[in-house]
């Protein structure tokens, strides 16, 4: 009984309208004024509303261990937001992606391409509650940066399910330390889309398919140093689990932003499919990869050489394993990755989000004999992009 009692108020908990870690342009807490208070001057000070269009599109050549494969302009992404508040507690925030599929998944019975609708109160100055779909309380710059400053993500940021339905409580015991506690859903669909080949022949489904986070965010030395550091974990199948431990170290000050993140994953059920997604040729029955284990290292040095100019240089090291023996799949390495990348960014008007930019990347795959029993090819691939990325404050 007392089990049922606490699936019923989780699941009252999931079906709320959550505050999000991605930054807006535009803020209720800006010298902004929303259109309706221009409007309504002397209406509730506390009623608020903006709307944001984020806009990314880019030319870019695309090689194959060193050929020329091909070229084309691509809408890379296009997002809206709506957010503002209501009262001086309560405030809220709606995201919403147009380079998405907008199936509705059957777990948090929401479009895959909303990524926020969350509801905040705040009832004091350190204390506040966040309710909805949010962004997952996982540590590290790079997981954290909104995706239209992101060129290429690392894999493991790339691959995580970031956005899911759940509740959130953040407490500021001091000014410049955070503890977050999270629950969430650990997926959003179905077994079926979460993973490339289904759940395994069988492994029972999860009952309560949630995710804990516990979450600390640090800064020092006169907010120049700032931590985020998270440990997660939750059911995905009955017997199975997932880890996550992410840490980001990042030095911010003057025109100097630099970064390191270290990202692990342990999962009962392969969620990244990386390594599911290696099964070739020489396997008959493919089925989805069992207790696999990810790791990345991300590094970064943003330079403004200029307030027009920003240059950057960042990589990544990353690897891709299984830590117990299953099916097709025997335990140890398979297959390490390299991420190097050089970018340089011009800010055509000062202090506004419009950039140009151009950008190198280069990925290289080295596969172990493991994977390659399995038929498994990851050549290296190389792009060459410039771009355009502009966030427009429509009111």
């Amino acid at each position: 009984m007392k089990k049922l009692i606490t699936i019923t108020l989780l699941g009252i908990l999931f079906s709320l309208p959550v505050r999000a870690q991605e930054e807006a342009l535009v803020t209720p807490n800006d010298s902004v004024e929303s259109l309706f208070n221009r409007l309504f001057p002397s209406a509730n000070s506390h009623l608020s509303a903006h709307m944001n269009l984020e806009f990314y599109t880019s030319a870019a050549a695309y090689f194959t261990e060193g050929s020329f494969d091909e070229a084309a302009f691509k809408i890379n992404r296009v997002r809206m937001e709506i957010l503002g508040s209501f009262s001086k507690e309560f405030s809220w925030h709606f995201r919403q992606s147009f380079n998405k599929y907008s199936n509705p998944h059957a777990l948090d019975n929401l479009s895959s391409s909303i990524e926020y609708a969350y509801v905040n109160w705040k009832p004091s100055a350190k204390f506040n509650l966040t309710v909805g779909k949010q962004f997952v309380s996982l540590g590290g710059y790079e997981y954290y940066l909104n995706a239209n400053k992101v060129r290429e993500f690392s894999e493991f940021n790339d691959y995580v399910a970031a956005y899911q339905a759940g509740i959130s409580a953040a407490y500021n015991f001091s000014p410049t330390q955070e503890l977050v506690l999270q629950v969430t859903n650990s997926r959003s669909g179905e077994d079926q889309d979460m993973y490339v080949y289904g759940r395994p022949e069988g492994i029972a489904k999860a009952k309560v398919p949630v995710m804990t986070t516990f979450n600390w965010n640090g800064l020092f030395a006169d907010k120049a140093v700032q931590l985020r550091y998270a440990a997660s974990w939750g059911q995905q199948a009955k017997g199975k689990n997932i880890l996550y431990l992410t840490a980001g170290n990042t030095y911010e000050k003057g025109p100097v932003i630099a970064y390191v993140d270290v990202m692990y994953s342990r999962q009962g059920l392969d969620s990244h499919c990386i390594i599911s997604d290696m099964q070739g040729f020489l396997v008959e029955a493919p089925v989805t990869a069992m207790n696999t284990e990810y790791l990345s290292i991300i590094a970064d040095f943003d330079y403004r050489i200029h307030p027009n100019w920003n240059v950057y240089v960042k990589g990544a090291y990353e690897t891709a394993g299984v830590y117990e023996t299953n099916g097709w799949f025997e335990k140890g390495l398979y297959r390490t990755t390299w991420n190097l990348q050089g970018c340089v960014e011009f800010f055509p008007m000062r202090n506004s989000e419009l950039k140009i930019f151009g950008h190198l990347l280069h990925k290289g795959h080295k596969l172990t004999e493991r994977a390659r029993a399995l038929g498994a090819v990851s050549p290296d691939t190389q792009r060459i992009s410039v771009g355009l990325v502009y966030t427009i404050p429509v009111f």
